[in-house]
């Protein structure tokens, strides 16, 4: 069974960058599409980025775009989220999913995904 563990936050003052990683175990990260999700305290989990199983197709939140940088690298089973200019609203517990349900195109619904890891938090304050 899919196994998903995010790593790579930290505390970071605005304008700094992170790079978290997703690493699998228990099967290939092959044929998965994958979604980035944060939550901060009392919001809902919200979505960040995706990336599909073949990397011809990823989405960014329009609070990340064109900051955050999805991808993957099956070689190693593990996927990236690059986040540069990092802003104090970004600060969360960021998670990552594999889609399990309608993956054939893109889709942020919660629901549809699965595996998720324990979280990495990411702090962005001065």
């Amino acid at each position: 069974q899919l196994q998903l563990v995010a790593s790579g936050g930290g505390s970071v003052q605005p304008g700094g960058s992170l790079r978290l990683s997703c690493t699998a175990s228990g099967t290939s990260l092959d044929g998965y599409s994958i979604g980035w999700y944060r939550q901060a305290p009392g919001k809902e989990r919200e979505f960040v980025a995706y990336i599909d199983a073949l990397q011809r197709d990823t989405r960014y939140s329009d609070s990340v775009k064109g900051r955050f940088t999805i991808s993957r690298d099956n070689s190693k089973n593990t996927l990236y989220l690059q986040m540069d200019s990092l802003r104090p609203e970004d600060t969360a517990l960021y998670f990552c999913a594999a889609c399990i349900r309608d993956c054939m195109e893109f889709t942020a619904n919660l629901s549809h995904y699965g595996y998720w890891g324990q979280g990495t938090q990411v702090t962005v304050s001065t």
